[in-house]
């Protein structure tokens, strides 16, 4: 059993895994891949944070800034590469194999590296604006409206960040088994929830 979790910014989607992962006692990979995918290439976490969930603007951009590479997937060998479709082939590689044994992936388009899979559940996150907001202005310490910014610029780099990679509309409910609103259920209530909707499925 894998379980996803696409989220928008700001609805603690990151929080409701890593609960749901230790009341299940799974694995865990949220910014863990970032780690793994810098110890596989053997470059720094801190460089391939600047690109995690960002899809390349363009290839001409990469390569000016030096942010190439070659990289072997499934998908064959990529020559040149930008580094963020580098980053998201690592990570690809890596969800593959952190899927062997039962876990909670959080976004990186692991509901489509893991299409294949029949113990695959697909989850979306989402809340509402004033929620999202009040939660980044106390988690930065922001006024409302420079959360209502920081939400927008990270919704709109994970939106064509599933887009380029996954070829799919993010938060298309479509994609997903089961879209919570954790306005209203909050970490615990929504972790209540997926564990429920485990139990009826008959994977826990």
């Amino acid at each position: 059993m894998v379980i996803t979790i696409a989220r928008q910014f700001g609805s603690r989607g990151r929080d409701i895994g890593k609960a749901l992962a230790d009341s299940l006692s799974i694995g865990f990979y949220d910014k863990e891949l970032i780690a793994l995918a810098a110890k596989e290439s053997g470059m720094s976490e801190e460089f391939f944070e600047k690109y995690d969930e960002k899809a390349s603007n363009s290839l001409l951009y990469s390569l000016s800034i030096g942010a190439a590479a070659t990289i072997t997937s499934e998908y064959g060998s990529a020559p040149q590469t930008p580094v963020n479709d580098r980053l998201y082939l690592l990570q690809y590689n890596i969800i593959k194999k952190a899927a062997e044994k039962p876990c909670v992936i959080v976004g990186r388009c692991a509901d489509y590296v893991l299409a294949d899979r029949t113990d695959c559940v697909r989850i979306f996150i989402y809340s509402t604006p004033e929620k999202r907001a009040g939660h980044i202005m106390k988690k930065y310490g922001l006024s409302y409206e420079k959360a209502k910014v920081m939400i927008k610029k990270n919704d709109k780099a994970r939106a064509n960040y599933y887009e380029h990679f996954a070829a799919g509309k993010w938060g298309d409910t479509a994609n997903y088994d089961l879209c919570i609103s954790s306005s209203e259920l909050g970490v615990e209530g929504s972790c209540r929830l997926i564990k429920e909707y485990l139990g009826i499925r008959g994977m826990i």
